[in-house]
């Protein structure tokens, strides 16, 4: 009788005679190599594997594989579709990836597929009951063991590259607001869903009045789903550093201490990934949308604390004489001089920029800065070896890749001189940010987007945000909705996704 076999014929091998993937192309350290071995005794203790990348709108594309089929995979990677690259945050195709995608990347004509390789420094079992299972975030490249041009992972990799080769580290601290909120009974908003149209947002409450900022009674009211959270993230490895209540009903405000700057993207990544899945196993509903469409609520923000440190660990911003030094200053002399064109980076929706308005006066709105000033674009904080310069711009729901590297990429032309213009105090006449996301997506096309992202990379996410911007304009000017409220086709467009 016939019997079927069921052995893996290239566990160790991309295919009969061939070496591994990551062998032949070289694409590990040998750092990665012996994480790799350690991966490899313990996967016994493993029941699934989540294989994560961040896609260019920062939200994290998976697949799970058993155990089993990761051992294979961890040497030769997985085959991922270039869907999470073709469309936007409505699930609208904006490249034409059945002709001409028009972005010089020809891998993605007919949706081709790409190869994700984990990286195996990211492995770590997820504090989750049930299967055990472990999260691995990959790099993306293409079949010739070249890294993939969308990767918005190699483009913070290749600027962190660009200090080292000064001796120099960046060291970056997230401090980020998002809202927990508790779902309601209604229908999974899959009506009149499909591409370009997302279906209804989940039905919340909130869970509790809010505004009384950083009040403890408040903090009561979601420590028991913070409070284990903060202990979840500390299993993790993260290095969580506060957790507190803060304006607006069920805001949660999560600090950590800083971090390199891919440990520092990667972190915000499994953070909000980890804060979303936890919500929705205990019939909550996380966000990081900056500002949703529920009553009474006020804007998040993504606040970025950052400074450089020498080869001797010292910290370059901080003066002897107290205030910043002047590499300091060119650091911030070259965040200014960014700030228009590399906005989207920072602020990559149509809701983001609400946040970016008069209204609220803790948010800036001009380009500047100060000391110890809420109200800037740049604030410096602490002093002598703790100095360091906050970026108050951004919204949570940024891409930390690519946000992280926008930052890093202009302070480090400040440092090197590659910028002209002076730093200007808070107090003078400031030219403002970009006040909508077709704004932000004009100065970044006629900026430096290109020269940090590489072309196609650039050209990709321009369409995207175009496609995103278009698809509201068209929405709005159908619907005309009342000016200066948040929109039902923002609650739809970001409320569950983020």
């Amino acid at each position: 009788m016939f019997s079927r076999s069921w052995s893996r014929p290239f566990s160790e091998s991309g295919g009969v005679g061939r070496p591994a993937f990551v062998t032949e192309f070289g694409l590990w350290t040998d750092e990665q190599a012996a994480a790799a071995e350690q991966i490899e005794a313990s996967l016994d203790e493993v029941d699934l594997v989540r294989l994560v990348f961040g896609d260019p709108h920062g939200l994290a594309r998976s697949k799970t594989l058993t155990a089993d089929a990761f051992r294979s995979v961890l040497r030769n990677g997985m085959d991922f579709s270039s869907g999470p690259f073709i469309f936007d945050t409505g699930h609208a195709a904006a490249l034409d990836y059945l002709s001409d995608p028009g972005v010089g990347v020809d891998e993605i004509a007919g949706a081709g597929s790409f190869v994700l390789v984990p990286d195996p420094l990211t492995f770590q079992l997820l504090p989750h009951e049930g299967p055990r299972t472990a999260w691995v975030l990959g790099d993306e490249y293409l079949r010739d063991g070249s890294p993939h041009p969308l990767s918005a992972r190699n483009v913070l990799r290749q600027v962190v590259a660009r200090y080292a080769a000064r001796d120099l580290t960046p060291v970056l601290g997230l401090e980020v607001e998002w809202y927990l909120t508790k779902r309601l009974p209604g229908p999974p908003g899959n009506a009149g869903n499909g591409f370009g149209l997302q279906g209804a947002a989940p039905q919340v409450e909130a869970v509790n009045s809010g505004y009384q900022f950083n009040l403890d009674s408040n903090y009561d009211s979601v420590a028991h789903f913070t409070s284990p959270l903060a202990l979840k993230l500390l299993e993790l490895g993260l290095p969580l550093r506060s957790i507190e209540h803060e304006s607006g009903p069920g805001q949660i405000e999560t600090t950590f201490n800083p971090m390199h700057a891919l440990d520092t993207a990667d972190a915000m990544l499994l953070f909000r990934t980890l804060v979303k899945q936890t919500a929705t196993r205990q019939g909550y509903h996380a966000t990081f949308m900056s500002l949703p469409r529920v009553d009474s609520f006020d804007p998040s923000g993504w606040h970025l604390h950052q400074s450089v440190m020498d080869a001797t660990g010292r910290n370059i911003f901080a003066a002897p004489e107290g205030g910043i030094s002047d590499q300091g200053k060119a650091y911030i002399d070259g965040l200014l001089a960014r700030a228009r064109d590399l906005c989207l980076l920072s602020v990559p929706t149509v809701n983001g920029y609400r946040r970016l308005s008069s209204e609220f006066s803790l948010s800036p709105t001009r380009i500047g800065w100060s000391y110890e000033d809420r109200s800037v674009m740049l604030r410096v904080v602490g002093g002598g070896s703790a100095t360091h310069v906050e970026n108050r711009t951004g919204e949570p729901t940024a891409n930390p890749y690519l946000a992280l590297a926008a930052q890093l990429s202009a302070g480090f032309d400040g440092l090197t001189a590659t910028v002209g213009a002076a730093p200007r105090p808070a107090e003078g006449a400031h030219e403002t940010l970009p006040q909508n996301l077709g704004e932000a997506l004009e100065a970044f096309r006629a900026g430096q987007g290109a020269e940090l992202l590489g072309k196609p990379l650039a050209a990709t996410l321009a369409k995207l945000k175009e496609s995103e911007f278009s698809r509201f304009e068209a929405w709005r000017a159908q619907e005309r909705p009342a000016e200066g409220q948040v929109t039902e086709w923002e609650q739809r467009e970001y409320f569950e996704a983020y």
